[in-house]
């Protein structure tokens, strides 16, 4: 029983602590919603590398296009499969930019809402080289017409994407820094010496910090879902969106062991904060937070492997963005276990009571 009392006084000091500074509240909450906002309104605006589509059988007037070399093939690359299921799994699950295939005189392009920027660069290429072969026919009504179709349900929007990645970032940044400050703090005021003579178990103390930062994990969770799904953005949720309930849950456990190893080696504030700044930003950008990895270059997508934000990110868009079932995210939950238990084992070697 007084376990327990302990564990509620210490869980509510450790909120109400969160809840008085201001610029933890300001990094956490309104700084990646103000992110979430500026995304929204220019999205899908800039440029895009070489796009990969998969033909569904023959597609002669691409293949034409294609066999006629040109700058065609050095921004568009093309392979062919007989199977149409695993052709718009692909698309939908942004490993192909576009599945083409032809009808008669149709050449039908499925693409995904995923990436506005790649799906329009397929289109307007695949009207190209149809407007281009048309013309070859001088004289002759068209012979060739191109039809587009989403691969997701049409309504879906851009946010349904750089949401997860947005909150994604904003969840690795709060329990980054909440363990990593933290633990720092309560070491260099002699807060950790007390509670180690105190009658406090020592499990009663992290379990209090990890309660809180999955407390504040899910209510930044209610404030990103209530603001995208406000009608100016539009969000709507998949059927399996609560799967990323789970996938919030194992992230912020990664996330905080990784702070306690910083908080654990780092003797000022402002060491902690420079070491985690120098974890989350390059992690937000090789996690897929900012922009879709697949306009990253080769090197940099094999790279974004070893960050578990990356896990995180796209755990939470397969089902909050792509639709896919439960089981899509189990993959990235067993990962982020995996980086929590061996971060919390080497926090725990690195831990120290005090300064001395």
């Amino acid at each position: 029983m007084r376990g327990l009392e302990s564990f509620k006084s210490l869980a509510w000091a450790m909120g109400k602590g969160f809840a008085r500074d201001r610029a933890a509240l300001f990094l956490t909450v309104v700084f990646p919603l103000m992110f979430l906002v500026i995304f929204s309104g220019v999205f899908g605006n800039s440029s895009t590398a070489k796009v990969t589509v998969v033909e569904i059988g023959p597609v002669a007037v691409v293949d034409g296009a294609m066999a006629r070399g040109g700058e065609l093939r050095e921004v568009m690359k093309v392979s062919r499969t007989a199977d149409r299921a695993d052709a718009l799994e692909k698309v939908a699950k942004g490993k192909a930019d576009a599945v083409v295939e032809q009808r008669g005189g149709t050449l039908v392009v499925h693409y995904s809402a995923a990436d506005a920027v790649k799906s329009g660069t397929v289109r307007g290429l695949l009207d190209s080289i149809v407007q281009s072969a048309n013309q070859a026919a001088t004289g002759r009504p068209p012979a060739y017409t191109v039809a587009a179709r989403q691969v997701e349900d049409d309504s879906l929007k851009a946010i349904q994407f750089f949401t997860p990645g947005l909150l994604g970032w904003a969840l690795a940044s709060a329990a980054m820094f909440g363990a990593s400050q933290t633990l720092v703090t309560w070491r260099t005021k002699g807060i950790l010496r007390r509670l180690r003579l105190s009658p406090v178990p020592v499990p009663t103390v992290f379990g209090a910090r990890v309660t809180v930062s999955v407390g504040i994990a899910l209510v930044q969770m209610a404030l990103f879902l209530a603001v995208a799904r406000l009608p100016f953005f539009g969000l709507r949720l998949e059927r399996s969106w609560w799967m990323a309930v789970p996938v919030l849950v194992s992230g912020v456990l990664a996330f905080l062991a990784i702070g306690m190893i910083i908080g654990a080696w780092a003797r000022t504030h402002e060491t902690a904060q420079t070491l985690t700044q120098l974890v989350i930003l390059p992690s937000a950008f090789l996690g897929g937070s900012f922009f879709p990895l697949d306009e990253a270059p080769g090197w940099m997508r094999t790279v974004s492997y070893i960050f578990p934000l990356r896990y995180l990110n796209e755990g939470m868009l397969n089902v909050m963005g792509r639709g896919l079932g439960p089981s899509s995210a189990l993959p990235q939950i067993g990962v982020l276990l995996a980086v929590a238990a061996v971060a919390a084992v080497i926090a725990a070697r690195l831990f120290r009571w005090d300064d001395a």
